[in-house]
């Protein structure tokens, strides 16, 4: 009687433990493959150490932001094919090509560009602000 409750109560936190932890992985999957834009890392070459904590933090939230803007944007497929684009080495600009956006989608996913790398430029700028007041 013992042994088969233990193990029902061992076979409900294994499911419970599975479907917790699957919740999440999908999210951590995507912001791993989800990279700096092409544009902003090939016009300014500055290294992660060069900022502050709280720059890197600012950064790492913007991207993020991007990342989950574009998500939203893409269906199962389209965002699938994106992730296999990334991994195949391909930074965001390229993987985004590669998918059959429709027109509207690329309007969307040029806007979300054009705003991010607005916002990565005011943090650029102001470090560089912070740079020659020290």
């Amino acid at each position: 009687m013992i042994n088969k409750l233990t193990q029902r109560l061992l076979t409900l936190a294994l499911i419970f433990a599975i479907t917790f932890f699957s919740w999440e992985v999908p999210l951590a999957w995507a912001n791993h493959f989800f990279s700096n834009s092409g544009e902003i890392s090939d016009n300014i070459k500055l290294s992660e150490f060069d900022f502050t904590p709280q720059e890197n933090q600012a950064l790492q939230a913007i991207r993020q932001r991007r990342n989950k803007e574009i998500a939203a944007i893409l269906d199962l497929s389209q965002r699938n094919l994106l992730a296999y684009e990334l991994h195949d080495g391909n930074n965001i600009d390229q993987a985004l090509e590669a998918i059959n956006l429709s027109s509207e989608q690329r309007e969307l996913v040029s806007s979300i560009n054009v705003f991010t790398n607005l916002k990565l430029k005011g943090i650029f700028s102001r470090h560089d602000l912070l740079d020659s007041h020290r």
